[in-house]
């Protein structure tokens, strides 16, 4: 598949107060058409950040983006002015963010709200894009949508609300949609159907989804390929059956060992240690090795290159050094990959039989 997106060694800081803060370190990965990217990671792992530079979202000042390439359809984002910018935001590259509230107008009718993307990218008139409004409402499940589309977001639930902020990020058809949390804030039904409806609609206009998220139960049910972030940068990259069922680095193996799952009851959860690092002052070597319980030496003077574990599977941890101990995931991360397994296949038979 081609490449609708390639970030090439990104760079964001912020200046603070008190010193430069290294948001992100190095971050490179690329988005194929109709494909979902999932980026997980503890909060501070620099997932929003980098997924808002696409968009040319940082706030400039304290925001910067120091170095790096982000080409969208052969086009470097990072070169263009602002107004040629405002071209592409809302049009080609639209954001779903996770507060629903935060992101509509409470002063405006919810028709209005959609409505403006379409006047103003599509050159649709006022008729058009009020008829194409309603289809949107209707395309994300919302009933009545002609008239619901004259009241205002208080008059909505969370679940509608968020199907609202879905419709204006679809509105103008864009061919990357960036999801930062935004079921988060959900009830697990509503949070399901969303999911749900975000699958359907992918299908449907054939758009790339950048999925940023914390909960790895989540990813699972939506993405292609999963991007692990820790301290600014990706520590490892895969298919989804690569991160869930041949996870290489600890911090991955962290992440799932902190996850429930109905299969596994007998345990309890595995806490990652400590606190990611302060990003002021990036720790030397690998960022995760003073929470790593198999770091090794090398880990606190040099930091690991990605290594190859298969053609689409990159891992930046020295245990995948030729050199390096045979290291096997904790019994209790083992045992939730095989009740990940379990689970996929109990989906595939049902999916089967209906």
């Amino acid at each position: 598949m081609e490449n609708i997106l390639e970030v090439k060694d990104l760079h964001i800081s912020f200046d603070t107060y008190g010193g430069e803060v290294k948001a992100v370190r190095g971050v490179s990965f690329d988005l194929k058409k109709g494909e979902t990217l999932a980026i997980v990671g503890e909060s501070g792992s620099g997932k929003s950040v980098t997924t808002r530079a696409l968009a040319r979202l940082i706030p400039s000042p304290p925001g910067r983006i120091k170095k790096g390439e982000i080409l969208f359809e052969g086009k470097d984002l990072t070169k263009l002015k602002e107004k040629q910018m405002q071209a592409i935001r809302g049009k080609d590259i639209s954001t779903i963010f996770q507060d629903p509230m935060t992101s509509l107008n409470p002063t405006m009718k919810i028709g209005n709200q959609i409505m403006e993307g379409l006047i103003k990218h599509q050159k649709m008139s006022k008729s058009q894009a009020k008829q194409r409004a309603v289809e949107l409402l209707e395309l994300v499940g919302l009933p009545q949508p002609a008239e619901r589309i004259n009241q205002y977001p208080h008059q909505f639930s969370g679940g509608q609300r968020q199907r609202v902020v879905i419709a204006i990020a679809l509105a103008c058809n864009p061919k990357i949609l960036i999801a930062d949390e935004p079921t988060t804030a959900l009830d697990v039904t509503i949070q399901a159907q969303i999911l749900e409806l975000m699958k359907d609609i992918q299908k449907k206009t054939e758009s790339s989804i950048i999925f940023i998220t914390h909960d790895l139960g989540v990813v699972a049910n939506v993405a292609d390929r999963v991007a692990v972030m820790y301290a600014g940068k990706i520590v490892e990259i895969g298919t989804v059956d690569e991160i869930f069922y041949n996870p290489k680095h600890p911090y991955t193996w962290g992440l799932l060992g902190s996850m429930p799952t109905l299969d596994n009851t007998d345990d309890d959860l595995v806490a990652i240690p400590g606190s990611p690092p302060d990003m002021l002052k990036p720790p030397k070597g690998d960022a995760f090795a003073p929470r790593n319980e198999f770091a090794l030496e090398i880990d606190k003077e040099m930091e690991p290159p990605m290594f190859q574990v298969s053609d689409t599977h990159y891992a930046a941890t020295w245990l995948l050094h030729e050199y390096a101990p045979d290291i096997q995931p904790p019994a209790a991360v083992q045992r939730r990959m095989k009740g990940f397994a379990q689970t996929v296949s109990g989906k595939a038979q049902e999916g089967e039989k209906s």
